[in-house]
């Protein structure tokens, strides 16, 4: 069983039960979940975790769920692949790419669908909803199906059709509606009052946040139990970026890794949709809400839910944070493909560019670590590298390619 103690606000820190809540009554914190640390530092060790299974459930010790009866999709422990042909290119000789578009339904969202669906089944719930981006509603859908659970899946009316698709497949209600992430947002925020459903990123959230987590412990494993010298995170409500910083402290503070933690983490942003970038550089410690304009839709969340903790850890680890104009989006998925063969989508293309931004800038020295986060697939977002599509139109003969090829 999981060794959650309970939910503690993270602003009053007043505690409470085990259920499917996520704001304070005092405050109006949001609430997170508090683990009895001393009970699993008698438990975990590298040995138990690396004889756990090859996924996100090795660290089921860390996580609020009971992992034995999982919605279990073999999310996690995707590849970290030293990218040697975009680190010669951007002078950086320890760069490493966490490849997540891997996953089962081709993003990071499997991380915390699968802890969220499993804590819902936990709870008693017999459908799953969310409101989504588009990672989200497909990771859903997939967890929804596993679990022989019903979907309700919330999405902005303007969503690549990738994603659109790659959602409904899986056999959910799904439900466009005219407006931004943040209208759909705010319905789901109504309807979770109404409707006896998990949403999984509004009354199942504290839950749900968590399996983000699991991306620091893999690098960490994964780098031979060392923590990078810097993370790029894309940002959409800032909560994958603060769950990474939590995740390397957690290894931290039960002796898994040397500490204490060094690593600088950045948060990169497209220009269109870049609340957190923006109140960074103004020094503020609130974010003001923006009306989503990007290509880059999957990160289109213009009032991010925890952007004032992202701050938080941007300052507290030294790192710092990149706005991408949205021209240059496409052009770091092109660049990513074209040196390590890697395809992903506009969110990867919005951290390759800032990554390469940082490296010019000498923020990030040659010799340093450093792990670029990949959290979806561009199979999903087609539509932004579609002018890459340009073949040599031939006949069935030599003489015709010839001719084609030398006029290129």
């Amino acid at each position: 069983m999981p060794y959650v103690s309970a939910l503690q606000c993270r602003e009053c820190k007043r505690q409470y039960p085990v259920q499917p809540i996520h704001v304070c009554e005092f405050c109006f914190g949001p609430l997170e979940v508090h683990y009895d640390y001393d009970a699993i530092a008698r438990v975990i060790s590298r040995e138990r975790i690396q004889k756990g299974p090859p996924t996100m459930w090795r660290y089921q010790d860390l996580l609020p769920v009971d992992g034995e009866n999982a919605v279990d999709l073999q999310t996690g422990f995707t590849p970290l692949l030293k990218a040697r042909n975009l680190g010669r290119l951007l002078g950086l000789d320890n760069l490493y790419l966490k490849n997540d578009a891997v996953n089962p339904s081709y993003s990071f969202k499997d991380r915390v669908v699968g802890v969220a669906s499993t804590k819902a089944r936990e709870f008693g719930f017999d459908t799953l909803a969310c409101a989504s981006t588009g990672n989200l509603a497909g990771s859903v859908a997939a967890h929804a199906a596993r679990a022989g659970m019903k979907a309700f899946i919330f999405i902005p009316a303007d969503l690549e059709q990738g994603k659109i698709i790659g959602t409904a497949v899986y056999g959910p209600t799904l439900v466009a509606v005219k407006g931004s992430y943040d209208d759909v947002n705010k319905l789901c925020a109504e309807l979770a009052d109404t409707y006896p459903w998990a949403f999984v990123n509004i009354n199942v959230r504290p839950y749900y946040a968590e399996g983000s987590k699991t991306l620091a412990f893999e690098v960490a494993e994964q780098l031979g139990w060392r923590l990078p010298d810097h993370c790029i995170v894309p940002v959409a409500s800032g909560s994958l970026l603060t769950k990474i910083w939590k995740g390397f402290h957690e290894f931290v503070d039960l002796g898994l890794v040397p500490g204490p933690v060094h690593t600088r983490i950045h948060a990169v942003q497209a220009e269109g949709c870049s609340p957190v970038v923006q109140a960074f550089h103004a020094g503020t410690t609130h974010v003001r809400p923006v009306r989503p304009h990007t290509i880059a839709k999957s990160l289109a969340i213009g009032n991010p839910a925890d952007g004032i903790y992202a701050l938080r850890v941007l300052r507290a680890s030294g790192g710092t944070a990149v706005a991408v104009p949205e021209e240059e989006v496409a052009q770091g998925i092109t660049l990513l493909a074209e040196t390590e063969g890697i395809f992903t989508e506009t969110a990867g293309g919005v951290v390759i560019s800032a990554l390469k931004r940082l490296a010019q800038q000498g923020i990030i020295r040659r010799d340093e670590v450093v792990v670029a986060y990949i959290t979806g697939n561009g199979l999903k977002t087609q539509e932004a590298v579609q002018q890459v599509a340009r073949p040599l139109l031939v006949e069935p003969t030599v003489a015709s390619f010839q001719k084609a090829l030398n006029g290129r």
